[in-house]
């Protein structure tokens, strides 16, 4: 999905600037995403990652002894299913249509260990959370994803990303005047194309925007948002007075560098870190609108979009592997060290609360910020909630990926 994070990814998340399409990696590009997201980029805005450009992962033999696999970004150390904090109390099956959906789109390299416990997943289905479980037991074995340096530690960092929702108006209304764009006529010959300020100011930027405008909002961080998510959720308010809501979803940048307006915020002693959060810095906007166009000029990058039809609001955007993001059952990774299509145990903890957030997901999407071993950005979906969580997300990690015995 190209997303970035938002937060003083300070350190997304996804992802759009480098997540998406995570939501796949060009600027989504996110982690927390959102609370990562503002500093950092989570890839949600760089190009989603071609299956032929994954690591081949090594197929594994069975784990009656202790094994160790390295993968290009990290180790995998064989382990026992009861070493899974909480494996026996998770909500299984809700992962099983994820699963599939990766199973559809299994990349070729991962053929030969994945395809018959593929073919078996695409025509079972389980009848309950203690069936779904049976199966990953018997299929699959579970192993502990480490750093390649064996002094680094095993706990990593979790952050978040969503996909937001904005009310917008196909035409400039009152303060709706803000706009998304399709990318220019001229955006592949100019490289990089006009930074953020000069599209506000230079008139051959604007005649090559006049006509490419998708919809306008009154809010100009919920054209940043979506930006560094990737894609977005927009209600739209047609010239006629019919609404109808559609997804926004990545189609290029202008290959100009992404700053985050979190970090900028920081430097400029306007904000603590710990206060850079998405949530943070909109109250910053609110309070300081007179300086809020100096605070956006400050990331020159600019993400464009294109509009699909929201056939299926159940589903989230696509992320790198190019299947629909999962709420709450998706995360993005760094592919070097989880090939995208595996499952994932993931031991973490929500944010505010600290409450364990364990369960199993789908290594499905990017981010140019996620990188490492030990490293995921948690999609949560959409709407108030997801945005919440996402926006304050940075919690300790621990991986378990799910691998064919």
């Amino acid at each position: 999905m190209v997303h970035q994070t938002m937060k003083a990814k300070i350190n997304s998340a996804p992802s759009a600037s480098s997540k998406s399409n995570h939501m796949a990696a060009a600027y989504r590009a996110a982690a927390g995403l959102l609370s990562t997201l503002l500093l950092a980029s989570c890839g949600w805005l760089s190009p989603p990652v071609s299956q032929e450009a994954q690591p081949a992962p090594t197929t594994l033999p069975p784990t009656t002894a202790t094994t160790t696999i390295e993968q290009r970004g990290s180790r995998w150390v064989s382990a026992a299913w009861s070493d899974l904090p909480g494996w026996g109390a998770d909500r299984t099956l809700d992962v099983w249509r994820s699963l599939r959906r990766s199973c559809e789109r299994i990349a070729a390299e991962q053929q030969r260990a994945w395809a018959g416990v593929c073919a078996d997943a695409l025509r079972t289905q389980p009848a309950d959370d203690l069936a779904a479980r049976a199966w990953f037991e018997l299929r699959l074995a579970p192993y502990r994803v480490l750093p390649r340096d064996n002094a680094a530690p095993g706990e990593g960092l979790a952050t978040g990303y969503f996909e937001p929702l904005v009310e917008a108006s196909r035409v400039p209304r009152g303060a709706q005047r803000f706009a998304f764009h399709a990318p220019p006529a001229d955006l592949a010959t100019r490289k990089p194309w006009f930074t953020r300020a000069q599209m506000e100011s230079v008139p051959a930027a604007q005649a090559a925007l006049r006509g490419r405008e998708l919809a306008y909002v009154a809010d100009p961080l919920d054209v940043l948002l979506l930006q560094v998510q990737g894609s977005g959720r927009v209600r739209i308010t047609e010239a006629d007075g019919r609404v109808q809501t559609v997804r926004l979803a990545f189609a290029g940048h202008n290959d100009q560098g992404y700053v985050s307006v979190g970090r900028w915020l920081i430097d400029q002693g306007e904000l603590k870190p710990g206060e850079a959060s998405w949530p943070g810095i909109r109250e910053w906007a609110r309070k300081n609108p007179q300086r809020t166009p100096q605070m956006l000029a400050a990331n020159p990058r600019v993400v464009f979009f294109r509009e699909e039809p929201l056939a299926d609001a159940s589903q989230g955007p696509r992320g790198s592997q190019g299947v629909a993001l999962t709420p709450e059952r998706s995360i993005a990774v760094d592919p070097s060290a989880i090939p995208l299509g595996t499952p994932v145990w993931l031991d973490t903890t929500e944010p505010l609360t600290s409450t364990p957030l364990r369960r199993l997901v789908m290594a499905q999407d990017t981010g140019s910020a996620i990188t490492g071993a030990v490293r995921a950005d948690y999609f949560w979906g959409w709407g108030e909630r997801a945005e919440a969580q996402a926006g304050r997300m940075k919690q300790p990690l621990r991986l378990w990926v799910l691998w064919p015995k």
